[in-house]
Order: C-alpha cells, then structure tokens, then sequence
C-alpha cells in the first residue's frame, strides 16, 4: 500500500487551517451570514449543520483541487464532516491539539481502509 492516505490526511489538515485563517480574516462577514443563514433556517442546530455543510463543501474543493480526483474530494469532505458533527455534537471539550489530532487520527485511518479495498 502507497502512503497516499498520509498525505490526504496532511493537505486536509491544512485545508482545515486555511478554514481557520480564512474564518478569522473574514470573521465580521462571517457572523452576517452565519445570522443570514439562521434567519432562513430558523435554529441554532440547522444554521450549525449549514456552517459544517459549507465547511465540507470547502474541503472537498481544496481536496478536488490538490489531488485531481472528484473522489478524494468528497470522502475527505464527507469524513471531515462527520468527525466535527460528531464531536461538537458530544460536546468533547478538546484543545487544538487534540482536535488537529482525533482529526488527523480518524481520517489517516478511513483513507488507509478505502484505499486498501
């Protein structure tokens, strides 16, 4: 087996900081969507599930983009998506660390088992 899975666990880390930077650079837009978004959706829960839609939608280009493969991009998006759901639906009170971790965990994992098949 290729280490691939390591290195679409890598660039979706670094999508995922670029999230971040570009998150913070934008923030004051950010907070008038996001309250656009809850005003058409009407709560809290579904404004958050459209601000984790959109999160894995901008995984999935970055992804596309880097790898050239419509695949990759949506099964990093989709494992993306479901780990953030996941966690901040527990509520699991991590640092960035262990958040950067559990992430890069799960997803080196899920990409070494596809594409082991």
């Amino acid at each position: 087996m290729s280490i691939e899975w390591f290195y679409i666990a890598v660039v979706l880390a670094c999508s995922d900081i670029l999230h971040g930077i570009i998150w913070h650079a934008f923030k004051d837009f950010y907070l008038i969507f996001g309250d656009i978004i809850y005003n058409i959706v009407g709560s809290h829960f579904k404004a958050w599930l459209v601000h984790e839609i959109l999160e894995a939608i901008f995984h999935f280009i970055i992804l596309s983009l880097v790898f050239q493969s419509f695949t990759i991009g949506v099964l990093a998006g989709t494992i993306h998506f479901i780990i953030d759901v996941t966690h901040n639906f527990n509520q699991m009170k991590m640092t960035p660390l262990q958040h950067r971790a559990l992430h890069f965990t799960i997803e080196s994992i899920f990409f070494m088992i596809i594409l082991a098949i």
